[in-house]
């Protein structure tokens, strides 16, 4: 269910310009410049825009494509897919299921086991280190 009780003036005060223009107007970030590119810490990838959890750690790698990459979401009905004709091309855009903010789209070009690469920008995700790894070594 969409969070539709925030106003434009609301998602506007709350996410930062680039948030705001990927989140709420389907924008992408340029390639290789997205904050959580690099991130190879234990965690939970989360909406931006909401909190949701989205992709967990350990479903991310290095697609080379320039932005952070997935192999699954943690729950299937955290994200909507929605078939996307822009731009002259034919895509699967992903959607928050819980906000409906625009998060990137996914391609059947992944490793296994779903073959899926989830194509993420950095701006549409808040990342939440695990306890296990916040953890300082004994």
């Amino acid at each position: 269910m969409a969070d539709q009780r925030k106003s434009d003036a609301e998602w506007r005060a709350n996410l930062s310009p680039d948030q705001y223009r990927i989140l709420r107007q389907s924008g992408t970030e340029p390639a290789f410049s997205g904050a959580l590119l690099g991130n190879k810490q234990k965690g939970m990838y989360r909406c931006a825009g909401c909190g949701e959890p989205l992709f967990e750690s350990a479903t991310k790698y290095d697609s080379g494509s320039g932005w952070p990459s997935f192999t699954a979401p943690v729950e299937r009905g955290n994200v909507a897919e929605i078939s996307d004709h822009s731009h002259g091309m034919s895509r699967v855009e992903v959607r928050c299921a819980k906000c409906e903010g625009h998060l990137g789209h996914v391609f059947p070009d992944g490793p296994g086991p779903t073959g899926l690469r989830y194509c993420i920008n950095s701006a549409s995700l808040d990342f939440e280190k695990s306890e296990e790894a916040a953890k300082p070594d004994d």
